[in-house]
């Protein structure tokens, strides 16, 4: 399953000590998952590499799963995660900017636009 999945044997056990495949064990000690299990491995995987963590897949997963239209609610889910990505692109070219601003000055630490003040 790991390799259908493409992901190491670890990173299934993981996932599955967090609640996101579920598997069984079996008498000789071998986990047993459903077929479903490789398409969900592999959903989380993606997820992940859009950028979603591994909380919000848990939190978004099952309501995507019973939802009519999984493709609105995954397009919904997106445009959210963009307004993130957006916010944290500008919260980190304001940080770029003061950072710039202080480079090679006296005193780095000094608050910009207020001098005297540390």
């Amino acid at each position: 399953m790991a390799a259908q999945a493409g992901l190491t044997k670890d990173a299934i056990r993981f996932y599955e000590r967090i609640g996101l495949v579920m598997g069984r064990r079996l008498t000789n000690g071998y986990r047993d998952f459903p077929p479903e299990a490789v398409p969900r491995l592999r959903y989380v995987r993606t997820a992940q590499t859009l950028g979603f963590t591994l909380a919000e897949i848990a939190r978004h997963g099952e309501e995507l799963s019973r939802a009519p239209d999984a493709a609105e609610a995954l397009s919904a889910l997106f445009a959210e995660k963009i307004q993130v990505i957006d916010a944290r692109m500008t919260e980190l070219a304001a940080l770029r900017a003061d950072l710039t601003a202080r480079a090679g000055t006296a005193c780095p630490l000094r608050a910009a636009g207020r001098p005297g003040t540390a």
